[in-house]
């Protein structure tokens, strides 16, 4: 009898430990915003927190009512490392055709630029770390190409229009898993001057 006490007092406290784990990692994901088609982006970074972004030699800006700002302001990132106003778009696993859901923010971003005949945009595209990075820098390209000819096609002049890819090299997200490699497949627009 006191062993089978001593065994549900086990099982009791293994049981109560085993949901306490479960309800701190339910609570850890509860700080993101759906943007976009089932991508989890941070909410700091929904809200304008992430201002990272390294464009080398490229001069990032803010395109607003009264043309481009400097960097530095609290707007020069509207999300991941694309320029605000402009939006990033993402993509399917080993894919670079635009999803569906992602049209009416190429057609958002096509409508900035014509707007704004003064500026130029480099799209890079970027992958998840699944895949050789030979393999990644092409698709990549790929992915900065289908964009930027989707602009073209909106009636884009292209010759204000660069493209790079960053294949894998520079993630959004370091995870090892689907929500972090979500967000890192993804074509970043960049305002340069």
């Amino acid at each position: 009898m006191k062993r089978a006490k001593t065994y549900y007092f086990y099982l009791f406290g293994l049981t109560m430990c085993l949901l306490l784990f479960l309800s701190g990692c339910a609570k850890k994901g509860s700080t993101t915003a759906q943007t976009g088609a089932g991508t989890g982006i941070p909410l700091e970074q929904a809200k304008g927190g992430q201002t990272g972004g390294e464009a080398g030699a490229i001069k990032e800006g803010v395109v607003g009512s009264e043309g481009i700002r400097e960097p530095g302001s609290e707007a020069a990132i509207s999300e991941g490392r694309t320029s605000a106003p402009f939006l990033p778009i993402y993509f399917d696993f080993d894919r670079y055709d635009i999803r569906p859901d992602m049209r009416s923010r190429m057609e958002h971003n096509a409508k900035v630029m014509l707007d704004h005949p003064d500026i130029k945009v480099e799209i890079q595209g970027n992958c998840d770390e699944r895949g050789t990075n030979e393999y990644n820098l092409a698709l990549g390209e790929k992915r900065a190409k289908a964009a930027r000819d989707y602009l073209v096609n909106m009636g884009v002049d292209p010759g204000r229009i660069t493209i790079v890819s960053l294949g894998e090299e520079k993630p959004l997200d370091p995870g090892h898993n689907e929500t972090a490699w979500a967000k890192n497949r993804r074509d970043d627009f960049i305002v340069f001057r």
